[in-house]
């Protein structure tokens, strides 16, 4: 067990003190009191079971999704084993810590006057976000709601665990009408909550962008030369300079692509594009001698075949900045005379109102929830920044299970194969009386709402106690290991069952699970009755981490062979291990 304070002596606190002192000041520095239902892990070993009565199964071929009820930490330890690097898409809506009973530490309510409110909540959440970060995949984004109460504290341990480099943005998003009457006493009235969101590797994620048509509407100017210039060098760059009187700037009504577009050099085209470079290098130290109103030939330039670009100088004696004027890159011209046309890509705004959506939620999914459900279409908005469209989704404080009804509808909007986990605990009876019935509507269809066919099972978590000795945990916990090998495996449909080994298969390859290592021959035998080539992955029970490669060297299927319950347990003590540095055990 992690130490507590009252079980380090004088000596060692004032060695950890010092310790402290040594750290970099900036960051979230807490008392770490061990949450309880973490803690359980020391003596206990989190898995998966399936509730076979409640599995929706509606649409033939399509992936399966799932639904968790238990804590998340164990749902989360559960899912390092099953789904390490394999989650593409986090969104979460965890409690927003608002003193008022909507946050449940160690069985109780941490409330507006607790000194360590914002530590309890700091580490519970920091024990969860960990985990979550080792399900991502190298491409993954997690998205993270939350309000005023936390924001702060939680873009810092964001800034911990996933890095400040992959940090994203910030999304403002407003919730309720600016009109509507809240409590009177508050002099400020919140409009907005914000969605955090952070790339496993920001290099590797590049989110579905807003497109729109590359047309020649904004190339509509010309430049008319009156004179020869004069031709200079500047910053090692060949200009031809046009006095205010030697150029002509003509705007036409419509445009063309043998036109000029206007570019402003400000903002961050002045301080990081090449443009900005040009403009401050060639331009800027000639207007003392040129004169306002000036237009630069700047040669060797541009990639609209050109072979120059024009800048102006300002026009006015207290402005600083001038334009570019450019011509259409050719390789998008090329683009446009193709039948796919030319795209470009729109940055992704930071700001969306989502009042009305709010305001109407209450009848989405056929339950009722008294706060923090979200709207399905806010949802879907954040799981479609990802490109793909047969990733994996989970929302480890599921709650309503709107995450789970956005990736329905998303599938249906453009036929994705899209899947959801859920993980939601049992507390009120949430998991039964509404993540699952909300599912198990959208699915089948309720009120005027017609169903969208898909495929749920549902799992509970549950604690294997360990045993006097380690080979007794090991039978004990791969006794009850298969249904998390086929959640692992993705493999639900039973192809033989026996006490000995079990096999289980889906569209691409079986999965096997041999209990006993005399039945070894047994499984082969009957993998080799099995008329189709899919290969097999094959978990042999083993004390000792052998997989038994030689006696299944005469197996003709293409198999892969894995030890357990050893890949296990090394999950379980690497989360362990992780978690104890960071207490200090």
């Amino acid at each position: 067990m992690p130490k507590t304070l009252e079980d380090y002596t004088k000596e060692e606190l004032i060695d950890i003190i010092k310790g402290l002192k040594r750290r970099k000041k900036f960051g979230l520095v807490w008392e770490d009191k061990p949450e309880e239902i973490v803690s359980l892990c020391e003596a206990n070993l989190p898995v998966v079971e399936q509730i076979p009565k409640l599995a929706i199964e509606k649409l033939k071929d399509a992936p399966t999704s799932i639904i968790i009820e238990g804590d998340n930490y164990h749902s989360l330890s559960a899912l390092n084993y099953t789904h390490s690097g394999r989650v593409d898409v986090i969104y979460i809506d965890p409690p927003y810590n608002t003193g008022n009973k909507d946050f449940l530490y160690n069985d109780h309510y941490v409330d507006g006057e607790d000194t360590f409110r914002h530590s309890k909540w700091l580490s519970f959440m920091s024990e969860r976000l960990r985990l979550a970060k080792e399900l991502l995949a190298n491409d993954g984004v997690i998205f993270i709601s939350i309000d005023d109460n936390e924001h702060s504290y939680l873009r810092v341990l964001c800034n911990q665990i996933f890095g400040e480099e992959n940090f994203l943005t910030n999304l403002n998003i407003q919730v309720r009408y600016a009109g509507k009457s809240l409590n009177e006493e508050k002099p400020f009235k919140p409009l907005l909550e914000y969605v955090l969101v952070y790339a496993k590797n920001a290099r590797l994620f590049q989110p579905n962008r807003p497109q729109e048509q590359y047309t020649s509407d904004r190339f509509v100017y010309e430049i008319e030369e009156l004179g020869k210039g004069t031709e200079v060098e500047v910053s090692g760059q060949k200009v031809t300079v046009f006095k205010k009187d030697e150029w002509k700037l003509i705007k036409h009504k419509e445009g063309a692509n043998n036109l000029l577009k206007e570019t402003w050099i400000s903002g961050s085209i002045y301080t990081t594009m090449s443009y900005g470079k040009v403009f401050q290098a060639v331009v800027e130290p000639r207007v003392s001698i040129d004169g306002l109103g000036s237009l630069y030939k700047v040669h060797g330039r541009g990639d609209d075949g050109l072979g120059y670009r024009y800048y102006t100088n300002p026009q006015k004696a207290n402005a600083t900045r001038g334009k570019m004027y450019s011509g259409i890159p050719l390789s998008r011209i090329e683009e446009m005379s193709s039948d796919e046309g030319a795209v470009r890509f729109a940055p992704i705004p930071n700001f969306y109102d989502f009042s009305a959506d709010f305001g109407n939620i209450r009848h989405e999914g056929g339950v009722g929830f008294n706060s923090g459900k979200k709207p399905v279409k806010l949802l879907k908005q954040l799981i479609n920044y990802h490109k793909g469209k047969d990733i994996t989704v989970l929302d480890f404080f599921a709650g309503s299970g709107s995450t789970g009804h956005a990736v329905i509808e998303a599938n249906k909007d453009d036929g994705g194969n899209r899947r959801f986990i859920l993980c939601t605990n049992n507390e009120a009876g949430i998991a039964e009386q509404v993540t699952y019935p909300r599912i198990s509507n959208v699915v089948n269809g309720y009120a005027g709402y017609k169903g969208i066919p898909a495929n749920v099972r549902y799992f509970r978590t549950s604690l294997i106690a360990k045993q006097q000795t380690d080979d007794q945990t090991r039978i004990e916990l791969v006794a009850r290991s298969t249904d998390m090998i086929c959640l692992r495996e993705d493999t639900f449909e039973k192809v033989f069952d026996s006490k000995a080994y079990r096999i289980f298969k889906n569209d691409n390859h079986y999965s096997a699970i041999v209990f006993e290592p005399m039945a070894i021959q047994f499984l082969k035998e009957t993998l080799d009755k099995l008329d189709d080539e899919k290969p097999a992955h094959i978990y042999v029970f083993s004390l000792s981490n052998d997989t038994y490669e030689s006696d299944f060297a005469d197996l003709e299927r293409i198999h892969e062979l894995r030890p357990i319950p050893e890949s296990i347990l090394e999950v379980y003590r690497r989360i362990h291990e992780n978690q104890n540095v960071r207490l200090g055990a």
